[in-house]
């Protein structure tokens, strides 16, 4: 898929709340991707921003839904990764 810059990929736009607001230090940015893979999103910026969770106690939202990790990621999408939450 071409982008408007002309790369190949996808553009999304990532918020970050709580945990990863704070590790990553702001709360949206806007990224360009080579692949779909929200995974490989995720390994990406835990390993710019060190995010201390696992993948797997992780929740995937897109687009304000939440979704399987396997869901393919499009152009436009928005993306949060929600951490962990305790409580009652």
């Amino acid at each position: 898929m071409e982008t408007t810059a002309g790369k190949t990929g996808i553009d999304i736009k990532m918020e970050y709340y709580a945990l990863f607001r704070s590790c990553a230090r702001k709360r949206e940015e806007e990224l360009h991707l080579e692949s779909a893979d929200a995974a490989a999103l995720y390994d990406r910026l835990k390993e710019r921003y060190g995010f201390p969770i696992p993948l797997e106690r992780i929740h995937l939202v897109v687009n304000d839904a939440f979704s399987p990790w396997n869901v393919p990621l499009r152009q436009g999408d928005r993306v949060v990764f929600v951490p962990p939450v305790s409580g009652g």
